[in-house]
């Protein structure tokens, strides 16, 4: 396939997430140039790009590699996202336009609904647009940057399951939205921080070779019980 070069890093990212390029596995040039159809420049700089975010590692003598985080390092995550997301909400509270409340709240109505018709796969997509917008709404493009790479380093660790309560979740979305609308900052930090914590224990830590076990038994089982 063939990427805009500036495209390359999001394309790179994207394959580490979604486990085409596993954790500990090599990275070269040639590679990448080769499978997004670049030239090694762009995969040379997406490359730094992705180690000062923490995906991959520069081993001497060895290259680049994915890397392989801690199970502390993914837990780490979950803290301090449940740091940053409570003040961008407080920050949007006072900086929000016109057009983030609009989006924020038709994404709050597609939600709800969606959420009574217990759609789950599209719950799953909603609710990242919602906090991508809540994060923009904060005003703060760093701030937004690192919950942008908070998210993405989550979707890689950790396997997020369905909310057994999808129309209280979306409900406490919609509060978050109505104090951000009255620019209340500490309601709409404090319901932010109890959402979080809520939410954590639908994180389920992925461990790649018992994932790859499992779904390897789950192909043998399900082809079994076909005959």
């Amino acid at each position: 396939m063939r990427i805009p070069a500036h495209s390359v890093c999001t394309a790179i990212r994207d394959d580490i997430v979604s486990g085409v390029f596993e954790r500990g596995s090599r990275l070269t040039e040639e590679q990448l140039a080769q499978r997004y159809g670049v030239s090694r420049v762009p995969v040379r700089e997406a490359l730094r790009t992705l180690e000062s975010e923490g995906f991959v590692v520069s081993r001497r003598h060895a290259g680049a590699h994915v890397a392989e985080p801690t199970e502390q390092e993914a837990a780490d995550l979950l803290d301090v996202r449940a740091l940053l997301e409570p003040l961008g909400a407080a920050r949007a509270a006072h900086r929000r336009t016109e057009a983030h409340l609009k989006v924020l709240r038709g994404l709050v109505r597609l939600g709800q609904e969606r959420a009574r018709r217990g759609q789950g796969e599209d719950l799953r997509s909603l609710g990242g647009w919602f906090h991508e917008t809540l994060a923009q709404a904060s005003g703060s493009p760093a701030l937004t940057s690192l919950l942008t790479q908070l998210r993405h380093k989550i979707a890689w660790m950790y396997v997020v399951e369905t909310s057994s309560r999808p129309v209280e979740t979306w409900a406490e979305h919609g509060a978050i939205v109505d104090a951000v609308a009255r620019s209340d900052a500490e309601r709409a930090r404090s319901l932010t921080a109890l959402h979080a914590e809520r939410t954590l224990s639908l994180h389920r830590l992925r461990h790649p070779d018992r994932d790859r076990v499992r779904t390897s038994q789950h192909a043998v089982n399900t082809a079994g019980s076909a005959h």
